[in-house]
């Protein structure tokens, strides 16, 4: 097993005090921090091969188009693609889904189709569904979700999954809840009818290994900046016979073969939905990121997540007056929780002043929040550079805020 402790040393942020408290950083699930490898590729870049790429013929832009592509190779080597040709870089799995959705769904649905999505969806694989179904007449079915648990309820899966969907989107790890969905499973059962499938893997790409032929999906998007990159970058993997079907989005430049007054003539993908100067940077510091991680094995890092979560689950399991979310077993490394008759938002900002970074809201997960009765909860959330003394740290301080709000 890695040294985590070594590696914790790699992340600079990491050594500081917050209002006089050493930093306890449990808000991986919104960004992750970055290692020094990952900001030394950044200063080089800068430093040494700034320019633009792909239209220029000089060395900076040579180098600069080398390290960019180069990016693309490794981004499918760390999910198993079949070919670098099948990764389109974007802003986030945000933009990768909404890419899809604009792209590959205004062509593809039509009124009366259905888009199957789960309960547990963050609004970034919910949203762009809602504007494309109000675009073409299609209709909206939800896998519920078992209450508190977390878990889909697949029972009702066949009743849902029927000839008349079109495509189902699913979320690989919950951002609010911590479940790691049956993904592989649920595109088996999907491909059976022919109905596409999109997993959003922004919470599982730099946690565990991830690879996209064996899911069996057609769609498989993630962010940088959750796995130790900047931010401003993602991935969308697409099998390959799709986004080359698919019409470009956005225009621009760089994504043609040539342009005319009256018409324009379209590259193949990925780069047909590339257009404009991209973030150039942000895949070379992902570069590094993947490399990072990977050297420490994501089978290694899923193990560690899972190790804390369980431990920080336990601990709030026996404190009185808590209510917990998500699976009780076979978590991600998350934990969301309320205390009774007490704000999240009083949690969040209590445990800062101790020096314990969380996260309170509805996790961009609102409609979860309300098929659950609540508007919001405390979210804890671990990645292999956190230690299970910090666990007990964020115990004890929720320990203390219980105490403030009892007397």
């Amino acid at each position: 097993m890695p040294d985590w402790t070594e590696l914790r040393a790699d992340f600079p942020i990491l050594d500081q005090n917050v209002h006089g408290k050493p930093l306890v950083y449990f808000d991986n699930a919104a960004t992750s921090q970055k290692p020094r490898a990952v900001i030394d590729a950044l200063v080089h870049y800068y430093e040494h091969d700034n320019a633009n790429v792909h239209r220029g013929i000089h060395e900076l832009s040579n180098r600069a188009t080398a390290a960019y592509e180069g990016a693309r190779a490794r981004a499918a080597k760390f999910i198993n693609a079949r070919s670098a040709d099948e990764i389109v870089f974007t802003r986030g799995t945000t933009e990768g889904i909404n890419l899809v959705a604009n792209a590959w769904g205004t062509k593809n649905l039509k009124s009366g189709d259905v888009i199957l999505l789960t309960e547990m969806e963050h609004h970034s694989n919910l949203v762009p569904w809602q504007l494309l179904a109000q675009r073409t007449g299609a209709k909206l079915a939800y896998v519920p979700v078992t209450g508190d648990e977390g878990l889909l309820d697949l029972g009702k899966l066949d009743s849902l999954l029927t000839n008349q969907v079109k495509l189902f989107a699913m979320v690989h790890i919950s951002n609010s809840m911590g479940t790691v969905n049956p993904v592989q499973e649920l595109c088996a059962r999907a491909r059976k009818l022919g109905v596409t499938t999109l997993v959003d893997g922004a919470q599982s790409a730099g946690h565990m290994p991830v690879d996209v032929q064996s899911i069996g999906c057609d769609f498989f998007a993630f962010s940088s900046h959750k796995i130790c990159g900047p931010t401003g970058v993602g991935v969308l993997w697409g099998r390959q016979e799709l986004p080359d079907a698919m019409p470009p989005y956005p225009g621009g430049g760089e994504m043609i073969l040539s342009v005319e007054y009256q018409k324009t003539e379209f590259t193949k993908a990925p780069h047909r939905f590339e257009a404009g100067t991209p973030d150039i940077s942000g895949p070379i510091g992902l570069h590094a990121a993947m490399d990072y991680l990977d050297a420490i094995g994501r089978e290694n890092i899923f193990k560690h997540d899972q190790e804390l979560a369980h431990h920080a689950y336990e601990k709030l399991a026996a404190l009185k007056d808590i209510r917990l979310f998500g699976p009780k077993t076979g978590r991600a490394g998350l934990v969301s929780f309320l205390l009774k008759d007490v704000h999240a938002h009083d949690v969040v900002t209590l445990a800062d002043q101790a020096g314990v970074a969380l996260r309170g809201g509805h996790h961009c997960t609102q409609p979860l929040m309300h098929r659950l009765g609540v508007e919001s909860t405390v979210r804890a959330s671990f990645y292999f550079y956190n230690t299970k003394a910090e666990v007990d740290r964020f115990v004890e301080v929720v320990q203390e805020i219980q105490r403030f709000f009892a007397q």
